[in-house]
């Protein structure tokens, strides 16, 4: 069973700078590609960015690319979202997810997700 935990959210000044966390458990972390995805109030969840399963290859929405930088530590089981520059219209639930390949792939949404972690952009 997969399972992953959010953590690092919390309430910023727009301009200022958040690092997410997402704790993997199980041994497989280091096969698959990681996701961080977000969902506003009234909005539909959707894609922030993305790592392969070597942390070689990265993939961003446009409205982050530049700001935020996805890594992850496979020795440690975890990934994180480094967010800079934060706009009031980053305000969202944050979500980490698990591919199950382990390059991303917007055709295969993945099946593991984690509870989120609110973010919040105060202007």
């Amino acid at each position: 069973q997969v399972q992953l935990v959010e953590s690092g959210g919390g309430l910023v000044q727009a301009g200022g700078s958040l690092r997410l966390s997402c704790a993997a458990s199980g041994r497989t972390f280091s096969t698959y590609a990681m996701g961080w995805f977000r969902q506003a109030p009234g909005k539909e969840r959707e894609f922030v960015a993305a790592i392969s399963s070597s942390g070689g290859t990265t993939n961003y929405a446009d409205s982050v690319k530049g700001r935020f930088i996805i890594s992850r530590d496979n020795a440690k089981n975890t990934v994180y979202l480094q967010m800079n520059s934060l706009k009031t219209e980053d305000t969202a639930v944050y979500y980490c997810a698990r591919y199950v390949t382990p390059y991303y792939s917007r055709y295969s949404p993945p099946p593991y997700w984690g509870q989120g972690t609110q973010v919040t952009v105060s202007s």
